[in-house]
């Protein structure tokens, strides 16, 4: 079966129609966490999930103990559903160990029990291995991720769950800001939501001076100073971003994003209307037209480039524990190098 997303799937569940297996392939804690339970509530009787919901892990239980389950009739309910926790694990295990369970799993799904769904969650999976490959062959893969539409639609939804109105451009702005991860996404709504207090509403004012990751917005000025060089005004940038609390870490994550969108923003012609951009792109349209405006001002190849240093970056600031500000003021003078392959 090919991929879907989690919107698609839960169209499929509203027919009714039973799935044999199901994959929920991402890290998203609250998309796997809906889809897990909607699965559950289309083919489980609630009065049945008592025994007919088995939670297996493929690390601790085994994938013999995850078939055997399977291939059992379930008791005193139409229908079961298996969850397996932990699915990639079987990619790190030796290649001998490996191919036997393969053998067992691909026998398994070429003749599921018609009584059973086995829904695999995995954080990622190696699209090159043969686990993967047989996966999105013979089980409906569901990725965890959403469209900006879609995930503006369910931040407004998150709200009214907590009591609370989210204004729609503040709903644009949230999503945008925390690249549509909607555990995020909820977490911050949560704080949002005590903080509206007696009127229940949420504006994007209120999003800019309490969400932390709101400043990744301010990455597009970082990339005017950027683009045209000016390295005196990058540090006073990062002096104000460190003074007021940014972590390293979140500044690099930052600016990584921004290095994909502008990546994305060259393939568009450099006099692409903000509004126009906002939909290839993904973004807010002020947004957008910072990324196209920037992205032809900055060769492909020092993107390239300053993509790999911010992964590497990002790589040294988790396994050591370098000084921030010189570590950063570093990486900011790669970034605004005239010698675009300086060390």
């Amino acid at each position: 079966m090919a991929g879907t997303t989690p919107e698609k799937l839960l169209e499929r569940l509203a027919k009714g129609k039973p799935v044999g297996a199901i994959v929920l392939l991402g890290t998203d804690l609250y998309l796997r966490d809906v889809c897990r339970k909607r699965v559950i509530e289309a083919f489980v009787p609630e009065g049945s999930r008592e025994w007919a919901v088995v939670r297996l892990s493929a690390r601790e239980d085994g994938w013999e103990q995850v078939l055997q389950r399977a291939a059992t009739l379930p008791m005193f309910a139409p229908r079961q559903v298996v969850v397996v926790e932990d699915a990639g694990s079987l990619e790190k295990l030796g290649e001998e160990r490996r191919e036997k369970i393969l053998e067992g799993l691909e026998e398994y799904l070429e003749r599921p029990s018609p009584l059973t769904t086995l829904l695999l969650e995995a954080a990622s999976l190696d699209g090159r291995q043969k686990f993967s490959k047989l996966l999105q062959e013979k089980a409906l893969v569901v990725e965890l991720t959403i469209g900006g539409e879609s995930a503006s639609a369910l931040a407004g939804q998150m709200a009214k769950d907590l009591g609370a109105e989210l204004d729609a451009d503040a709903a644009a702005l949230l999503v945008d800001i925390l690249n549509r991860e909607p555990a995020r996404i909820q977490i911050e709504l949560e704080k949002l939501a005590a903080y509206a207090g007696a009127s229940r509403r949420i504006a994007r004012a209120d999003i800019e001076a309490l969400v932390v990751a709101a400043r990744k917005s301010t990455v597009w000025q970082l990339a005017d100073m950027i683009s045209t060089r000016n390295r005196t005004a990058a540090f006073a940038f990062l002096e104000n971003l460190l003074r007021e609390g940014d972590e390293p870490i979140g500044i690099v994550g930052a600016l990584a994003w921004m290095y994909r969108k502008l990546l994305e923003a060259r393939e568009l012609p450099a006099r692409t209307p903000g509004f126009q951009a906002a939909r290839q792109l993904g973004m807010r349209p002020e947004a957008a037209e910072a990324a196209v405006r920037n992205a032809h001002r900055i060769p492909k190849k020092d993107l390239l480039r300053g993509l790999a240093a911010l992964a590497e970056a990002d790589s040294q600031l988790k396994s050591s524990n370098p000084n921030p500000r010189a570590f950063m003021e570093f990486l900011l003078a790669r970034l605004t190098s005239t010698e675009s392959s300086a060390a």
